[in-house]
């Protein structure tokens, strides 16, 4: 068995005091056991206009965010997923909402860019997203070997689409790491549920890492990071607030659960995203 951690913030629009609480909770991860850390979706800046990502954007390979990320990677021997970083897309009006994947010396090992994007209204809390303006939508599936199982990675809205989750199933997926930053209003409604419908029906691990509490720009984002595992079964969970949950990977426990009650294979309809 092999410990992973879903570290939970609430983070502002200042880059460096998030820096400094991601550090404390990746710190905080690693004393309790954990091996492969997650951090939330926007960990590094919660900003009050989403156009200020494209003042943080890095080229791939190079700034601030991505060696910190490497840093603590190496640093504490983990492997750690950088929740969400803006990086460039040679259109300087655009960036990918990228989740990068480090290895425990520091070396960057995959990369996923968010594929759905979050344009939507609410008219209970009044509050509009529209993610399309700023972030450029990704195009592939990723999952990547990893000493604790295969690890497919997506983010946030991701999770309200069933046939990307599918599809890693033909990757050979054990675990899914899901940085995010539910809205108050569709975390309440709908987070536990769909969190929870991923891991059973892949009969996967998930690992949620969650923004949770009052930003500056007046979002309120839901919280509840959590690890489920195979069965849907939720191994630990944070409700508000800053701070880490940890669980253990089971494999041999998902082997069997898989032997057992073969869903995967009683598929008769295969699922494929468009283009």
């Amino acid at each position: 068995m092999n410990k992973v951690a879903a570290i939970q913030m609430a983070s502002g629009p200042n880059v460096n005091a998030n820096l400094l609480e991601a550090k404390r909770l990746i710190e905080q991860a690693v004393n309790s056991g954990a091996g492969l850390v997650i951090l939330p979706e926007n960990f590094a800046q919660m900003s009050v206009k989403e156009s200020d990502k494209l003042k943080i954007q890095e080229q791939p390979g190079d700034g601030i965010l991505q060696g910190f990320l490497s840093d603590q990677a190496k640093q504490n021997k983990i492997w750690l997923i950088g929740g969400t970083i803006p990086l460039a897309t040679g259109n300087p009006e655009k960036v990918f909402s990228s989740s990068l994947l480090f290895d425990d010396q520091g070396n960057q090992v995959a990369r996923y860019d968010k594929i759905h994007l979050f344009d939507v209204h609410l008219s209970e809390s009044n509050e509009s997203y529209h993610e399309s303006e700023i972030i450029e939508s990704g195009h592939d599936i990723v999952v990547a070997e990893t000493p604790f199982g295969r690890l497919g990675m997506a983010i946030c809205y991701d999770l309200r689409f069933p046939g990307l989750f599918r599809r890693m199933l033909d990757e050979g997926v054990d675990i899914i790491s899901l940085p995010s930053a539910f809205t108050a209003l569709t975390g309440k409604a709908h987070w536990d549920i769909l969190v929870r419908a991923r891991a059973i029906e892949n009969l996967s691990f998930v690992v949620a890492a969650a923004q949770g509490g009052f930003h500056v720009s007046g979002r309120e984002t839901y919280g509840d990071s959590m690890i489920v595992d195979p069965w849907g079964t939720v191994l630990d969970r944070k409700l508000r607030g800053a701070g880490v949950v940890v669980a253990d990977i089971d494999l041999e426990r998902q082997r069997e659960i898989r032997t057992n009650f073969p869903v995967l294979e009683h598929r008769k309809i295969a699922c494929q995203l468009p283009g």
